[in-house]
């Protein structure tokens, strides 16, 4: 039988003494309650969950010894960092497939041929798709969109030069899913795209999917850290994305892993990785959240990172 929910809101100072009965550590209670008002509660009460205790399988509403709020607000602090980190290098490896796959749309099938669904696959939902990309011109503010508007014919639809520019990380990943690959028919534009990033074009559109939803979290400010991802990638024959050396693919250790094969051909990956080694260091020291952000034990050797 479900029970109805009967919470009332508490004051700053409510909530700190909630903690500190529940035996959270809260050395400067006047700092706490500023801090929960900057951050709030329910968003900060992902990161001590963790820190509960369990007992038969049973969570408890208590938490462990010596559980410090200065660790909780450590936490949520380096997430927060980690989550710009990665924004960035998303924002770098979106900026370079746009590009990529504007110069071959372009030099393919022409100004407008991203409106013609015979240049994709068959299975391609191409009429969804456009009602999408003139939905994301119709809204876009840019001075360009609005000067094409009054000077030409047939608006919303753009060149794939203009096209491209308002299109979000997740229109992009679908536009690059609906390209052919078909050796047989000598029609592999997937592949032509991919060549970029030196991978294999199934792989791309894999890893396109995943950061499409990897970016929404960033965007939201949602939790990185101690997350299991909701869309992970496929196990990898390479015997380096597998276990024991990448523990596993549900965690943010595996999206770095992504990001840092991606970023190699831009030639940001050198730099990022050692912006981000430096924010990871001090918190992986401790083995409980290596593991909950499924990173090795000698991670900064990995055979993919320390390439």
């Amino acid at each position: 039988m479900l029970k109805t929910y009967n919470k009332q809101p508490l004051s700053y100072q409510k909530q700190v003494q909630h903690l500190q009965c529940k035996g959270m550590l809260i050395h400067n209670s006047a700092w706490a309650e500023t801090v929960l008002s900057k951050y709030g509660y329910y968003r900060l009460s992902a990161y001590w969950y963790p820190f509960r205790v369990r007992k038969n399988r049973a969570i408890l509403d208590h938490f462990e010894l010596n559980t410090h709020f200065e660790t909780i607000i450590r936490l949520y602090e380096f997430d927060t960092e980690l989550r710009l980190h990665i924004f960035s290098a998303i924002e770098v490896i979106e900026t370079f497939l746009r590009t990529k796959l504007t110069y071959f749309i372009g030099h393919q099938f022409g100004a407008f041929g991203v409106y013609d669904a015979a240049n994709f696959h068959p299975k391609f939902n191409h009429s969804n798709f456009i009602r999408n990309c003139n939905k994301e011109v119709e809204r876009s503010k840019d001075s360009f969109i609005q000067h094409f508007q009054e000077n030409y014919s047939n608006f919303p639809k753009v060149p794939i030069w203009m096209l491209t520019e308002v299109l979000s990380l997740g229109s992009l990943s679908f536009l690059y899913h609906g390209l052919m690959n078909n050796k047989a028919l000598n029609k592999e534009d997937k592949k032509a795209v991919a060549q970029h990033f030196s991978i294999h074009h199934e792989k791309l559109a894999e890893w396109l999917h995943i950061l499409t939803y990897i970016r929404n979290i960033c965007a939201h400010h949602g939790r990185l850290w101690n997350k299991e991802l909701a869309i992970k990638a496929k196990i990898d024959k390479n015997p380096h994305w597998q276990a024991p050396i990448t523990p596993t693919n549900k965690r943010i250790f595996y999206v770095l892993l992504i990001l840092k094969t991606l970023l190699r051909p831009t030639g940001f990956d050198t730099e990022w990785c050692l912006q981000i080694n430096q924010l990871l260091r001090p918190i992986l020291q401790d083995e409980n959240y290596r593991f909950a952000m499924g990173f090795p034990d000698e991670w900064e050797k990995h055979p993919i990172w320390n390439l």
